[in-house]
């Protein structure tokens, strides 16, 4: 088989990516700032036709330097990008107020479940169950069930319901199995799952570059008069993009449940382990295996080998842990 297509395929994804995620939200960062310092920033008044005349006679060289520096921007805080999604998560120091977030996250989250109940007062109607049910299911993927993992954003309980539930009914623990089963997703479900974490990935790089292009363009315009309103517009374009970045979450959990509902006994064939004869033992077996690589547990496998026509030859007991 010719790896060629996989290789264009390979370098056009992340090449999409890279557009996405790392340039494109830093070339407009990078270029709203210079326009303000092109204008007159710092300085008591802007003259945006300044900046205008200024960039319309940039020369070739200006440009490519100025290019040049957007991507080297861009490739230096590409591996920051996990780091940037944790922030936005929730991960802060205690002194940041983690505490004052979760008790107001407990609160939506008990809200949620009142909305989720049925009246007992009353026959329910058609109507309240339908609401009732669907206020169930947000609860479910907005929160995750034990409240000692809630997180002090909606975007970390969104993420870590995900991590909570994906691949529990069949008793897979997501956070470790997920490393191993993306690598055996099918073409079309990895698609999926790419473009929604692109999404994801890439409002939450705009939060973040929205919100530090808001505190520069202040600093900036702080002798500026009512020009200073300016750094409003990098902030609001911060907090649509964390808004997006939740509802990005979601949409990205739905595909990590749909890659384990698919493809969970792809990675059993790919670790070349029987498939189980029904749910109980499956659970069994991926519990087993959940444990094994997330605290070395010692657990007994037995190895099923196939030939070139992928008939099983039979199976092979080994000890792990």
């Amino acid at each position: 088989m010719s790896l060629t297509p996989l290789s264009v395929s390979a370098g056009s994804v992340a090449t999409r990516r890279f557009f996405l995620v790392g340039y494109l939200p830093t070339y407009a960062g990078i270029w709203f700032l210079l326009a303000l310092v092109w204008a007159g920033a710092p300085g008591e008044g802007l003259d945006p036709s300044r900046a205008w005349r200024t960039m319309t006679r940039l020369g070739a060289g200006e440009i490519m330097l100025t290019a040049l520096a957007v991507i080297l921007t861009a490739v230096v805080t590409a591996p920051l990008q996990l780091s940037l999604v944790r922030l936005l998560e929730g991960s802060w120091p205690r002194w940041l107020g983690v505490g004052l977030g979760v008790r107001w996250q407990r609160v939506r989250k008990r809200r949620m479940a009142e909305a989720a109940l049925l009246p007992q007062d009353e026959e329910p109607t058609p109507a309240a169950v339908q609401r009732a049910g669907a206020a169930d299911a947000r609860l479910r993927r907005c929160f995750p069930a034990a409240d000692h993992l809630l997180r002090p954003t909606a975007l970390g309980n969104v993420l870590t319901a995900m991590e909570d539930t994906a691949g529990r009914m069949y008793g897979m623990d997501a956070v470790v199995a997920w490393p191993r089963l993306y690598p055996v997703l099918g073409a079309a479900a990895r698609a999926v799952v790419d473009d929604r974490r692109d999404n994801l990935d890439t409002s939450a790089r705009l939060t973040v570059m929205g919100f530090v292009v808001a505190v520069a363009s202040a600093v900036l315009l702080m002798r500026s008069g009512w020009w200073a309103l300016l750094a409003l517009l990098p902030l609001l374009v911060s907090l649509v993009a964390y808004a997006g970045a939740v509802r990005a979450a979601l949409a990205y959990a739905e595909a990590v449940h749909m890659a384990f509902d698919l493809h969970r006994f792809d990675l059993l064939r790919a670790l070349r382990l029987p498939g189980p004869s029904d749910m109980e033992a499956e659970t069994k077996a991926n519990e087993a295996l959940c444990d094994l690589w997330r605290q070395g547990i010692a657990t007994s496998l037995a190895y099923e080998h196939r030939d070139q026509d992928g008939e099983a030859t039979g199976t092979t007991a080994r000890q792990h842990g």
